[in-house]
């Protein structure tokens, strides 16, 4: 019993231990990143919106948006609505 007891009482002292020196903030902010760089992407970069360019860069960038959920149906709707009265 006493060895049980002691198996448990490093156990718990090695979780303890591990828990207390790691740290996750960095690694949660580079999934963060990563993951707003995924959807959104870099085609904004530079965009103006002045040419037919800047507007397919925009497009892209609201593309990756609406797929990923992070505007509503009816805001990629408008969206698209509004691209559609500009063409």
């Amino acid at each position: 019993m006493r060895r049980i007891g002691l198996a448990c009482g490093v156990g718990c002292a090695l979780i303890v231990g591990a828990c207390g020196t790691t740290q996750t903030t960095s690694a949660v902010h580079d999934d963060l990143r990563a993951s707003a760089r995924g959807i959104v992407g870099v085609s904004l970069v530079g965009a103006r919106g002045l040419t037919d360019r800047d507007q397919d860069a925009i497009d892209d960038t609201v593309a990756g948006l609406c797929g990923a959920r992070v505007w509503t149906r009816s805001e990629c709707a408008r969206h698209d609505a509004a691209r559609g009265a500009d063409r």
